[in-house]
């Protein structure tokens, strides 16, 4: 009798533990959005040394850094990718948890995008052969020229929609190249301020600039279904790390760094 006693409660227990509702359909009953951890999917493009891969696979540089730097402050998973430049813009601008960086933000882009940042400044900047010579004093005087873009970036748009004459190629440094080739006369670079790519590269007295057409801050841009507290998370983040020289010390990190050692 004691047996099939405890035999039925057990059952009894087992049948109510089934029939409990699952901790999701709980919140569900009481208006609770089920708790997941959130992670955002994050591209960039191989612009070194602001993105890169060092030796291991990893991508790093002064904006990847950064860019970790906030993710860690504000408490927020993340993976990072690095893509060519119109597959990492287009996955930000299709995929609801994706952003991309370091994008110009432009009122083109504008509308289409949630900003985090800025993470760092850019010019925009013509670039000529140290043996031509070129009297621009306005963007305007470059128009006769046929000028090096980078496929999908922000500087062919820029460009193209002025009806500019410009020559994309599928990654910026093939334009350099081009240019001492003679198959451009100018190219629409983007440098970082202080950046040493021209010496880096060997293209130092080779080309030159010859006129700054635009200064712009590049941003982390967010899918626009990216809720807006992550957002606030993300921007009071980058505000925190401007305030106490973190972003400074991400900067200094790089003062020496060249094409040679990114190759060890």
């Amino acid at each position: 009798m004691l047996i099939r006693q405890f035999r039925w409660m057990a059952l009894a227990t087992l049948a109510g533990l089934c029939a409990a509702p699952a901790l999701a359909d709980v919140r569900a009953m009481a208006g609770e959005a089920p708790r997941r951890p959130v992670s955002l999917y994050i591209t960039t493009e191989a612009a070194a040394p602001s993105s890169m891969l060092d030796g291991e696979g990893k991508v790093v540089g002064i904006s990847t850094d950064k860019v970790r730097a906030a993710f860690e402050r504000a408490g927020l998973a993340h993976t990072i990718e690095l893509l060519p430049w119109k597959r990492a813009y287009a996955a930000a601008a299709a995929r609801g948890d994706a952003c991309v960086y370091s994008t110009s933000r432009t009122p083109e882009r504008e509308a289409h995008f949630k900003w985090v940042g800025p993470i760092d400044s850019a010019e925009w900047v013509l670039m000529a052969p140290a043996n031509r010579r070129f009297a621009l004093r306005t963007l305007e005087d470059a128009r006769p020229y046929r000028i090096g873009t980078y496929n999908g970036d922000a500087r062919d748009q820029f460009l193209r929609s002025r009806g500019f004459r410009v020559d994309s190629a599928p990654n910026d440094l093939t334009n350099p190249r081009k240019l001492l080739l003679g198959r451009i006369d100018l190219w629409a670079a983007a440098l970082r301020v202080g950046s040493p790519v021209l010496e880096q590269n060997g293209w130092a007295g080779q080309i030159v600039p010859v006129l700054v057409f635009n200064r712009i801050d590049v941003y982390l841009a967010c899918n626009r279904a990216v809720p807006d507290e992550l957002i606030a998370r993300l921007n009071g983040a980058f505000d925190g790390l401007e305030r106490d020289g973190t972003m400074r010390k991400i900067e200094r990190a790089y003062d020496n760094w060249s094409v040679r050692q990114q190759g060890k």
